[in-house]
């Protein structure tokens, strides 16, 4: 049997229902009721599961999109006030993102070690980062049903096959071990998207929104520090509620590309901004940490609370780019465990491909803002004393190389004495200039454009009496608007070998 793009006949599914609770719903609830000492541990596929029978997606104390509750009536509020009570006991059952691998492989551990010898199949949501070989090797997977002494059901479980849903319907004997693994793998997304959701959650309600963190802050400091970071939040809020609302139309899932292609759009505009400014934020907090001693008390006060769980800001504030990396992950695996022939497969392959183009923009969008900083810093270096100075900090500039070389002094040449000048060269895409080191600053001596007025020669060392590293540098037109010649002897051969390679206009 093949799960295909529709369920095969006879295969039982579930509808979402606002009039039904699923079983068990009150016992987890009374549950959540018990002091935090004794609180259980994390449920997270009986929270989704509740989450999306119900039909509805409440995550945190505060309303979804920053809905402003001012114009509710009294009687609203109060309503909107247990809702946002009983949103943060669904949420209370999710852990942090940033544990989320952690927990699942404390609980294969946990399972390994354990009397049991034929558990039904129980890969970790992120069995991506070994081999399947390696987790059939772990794992023994039986599709008969075995005696209930012989399996031990974790109460902290990520896992679709723990679903109460799955198990009255009895899906895990109709089902072959391929297609578990693909639910499996399907109702990762759900399952660590939730999770996601409720760092993100920490990250905007508890740190962003402190005032007394803030006011340690300049407004430019306060942006830099946080980017985006709320509508990252409110992307995820709504992906969720779209992956929530298909697991409540059937247990058995069977299409997840294409929610991830039609959110795709919102996580380009949203992700790339928000990594690309990940070096100044990281920048900026190392800083902050160093200088100033107002903001390391505030946040050290915020990072003790009991929410942040032992985690510090930045592993909250890193986390929308392992999200958006991490998705192409899950995919790929959801794929190869589709079959081919399967009408998924090509919703699947463009969501892909969506998703490895948005993490190449970010990419893109790092390097250019390394680039653009390297330039700037540059500049400030630069001293073009009675020369024309020019604007280094040009669109579509960046460095290729830089690094000293040694100018031969032809007027000490030519009396018969080997003499040599330091200087140093920095290459630019569309620009050279050459100048002389002095402390950690840069005279400019001469600069020509790239490649049009820059080329190089061999040279007959031997024949000439030069170094054997020697080579000729022409600037057909300089800043003086007359061709320059020099000789040039690099450190190394292989020096010599790159820099003629990297200074020819022919490369």
């Amino acid at each position: 049997m093949e799960i295909m793009g529709q369920p095969p006949s006879g295969f039982p599914t579930l509808e979402s229902s606002s009039a039904e609770e699923p079983e068990g719903l009150d016992e987890r609830k009374d549950c959540l009721n018990q002091p935090e000492d004794c609180s259980p541990v994390l449920d997270i596929s009986s929270a989704l599961r509740s989450v999306a029978l119900m039909g509805t997606w409440n995550f945190g104390s505060l309303p979804s999109f920053e809905e402003d509750d001012s114009t509710l009536s009294s009687d609203d509020q109060d309503t909107s006030a247990e809702g946002a009570a009983a949103a943060a006991k669904e949420e209370a059952l999710i852990p942090l993102y940033q544990d989320y691998c952690l927990q699942e492989v404390k609980e294969m551990y946990s399972l390994s070690k354990s009397f049991v010898s034929e558990p039904i199949a129980r890969l970790s949501f992120y069995h991506t980062s070994q081999s399947p070989s390696r987790v059939e090797r772990q794992q023994v997977v039986t599709l008969s049903s075995p005696p209930p002494n012989l399996i031990r059901v974790h109460a902290a479980s990520t896992l679709w096959q723990d679903l109460d849903e799955v198990k009255a319907a009895g899906l895990l004997s109709s089902l072959t071990t391929r297609q578990i693994r693909l639910q499996e793998s399907t109702f990762e997304l759900i399952g660590s998207e939730a999770s996601y959701l409720r760092s993100l959650g920490v990250a905007v309600d508890h740190f962003y929104a402190s005032m007394p963190l803030k006011q340690t802050l300049s407004q430019m400091e306060h942006h830099i520090l946080f980017s985006n970071i709320r509508r990252v939040k409110a992307a995820s809020e709504r992906f969720l509620m779209d992956l929530t609302n298909r697991l409540g139309q059937s247990v058995v899932i069977y299409q997840v590309g294409d929610i991830v292609l039609e959110h795709c759009p919102a996580f380009c505009t949203l992700y790339v901004p928000y990594v690309t400014n990940m070096m100044y934020q990281e920048a900026l907090i190392n800083q902050l940490l160093k200088q100033n001693t107002d903001f390391v008390f505030s946040l050290s006060k915020l990072e003790s609370d009991p929410v942040c769980q032992r985690q510090h800001l930045k592993s909250f504030l890193v986390l929308p780019f392992q999200r958006i990396t991490r998705i192409k992950l899950i995919l790929e695996s959801i794929l190869k465990l589709t079959d081919s022939d399967s009408d998924t497969v090509s919703t699947l392959e463009k969501a892909i491909e969506a998703i490895h183009e948005i993490v190449m923009e970010c990419d893109k969008g790092v390097k250019k803002m390394k680039q653009i900083e390297e330039l700037v810093c540059l500049e400030m270096l630069l001293d073009f004393g009675k020369l024309k100075s020019i604007p280094l900090v040009v669109n579509g500039r960046f460095l290729v190389r830089e690094g000293p070389v040694r100018q031969l002094d032809l007027e000490m040449a030519y009396n018969l004495r080997t003499s040599f000048i330091s200087i140093y060269l920095h290459l630019f895409n569309d620009l050279l200039i050459i100048s002389s080191k002095k402390d950690q600053r840069f005279v400019v001596e001469d600069h020509a454009e790239y490649p049009t007025h820059v080329n190089v020669k061999h040279l007959k060392t031997e024949v000439l009496v030069l170094p054997p590293d020697s080579f000729l540098l022409h600037l057909s037109k300089s800043q003086t608007g007359q061709p320059t010649i020099m000789i040039l002897v690099p450190h190394t051969r292989s020096d010599k070998e790159v820099w003629m390679k990297m200074l020819s206009s022919k490369q």
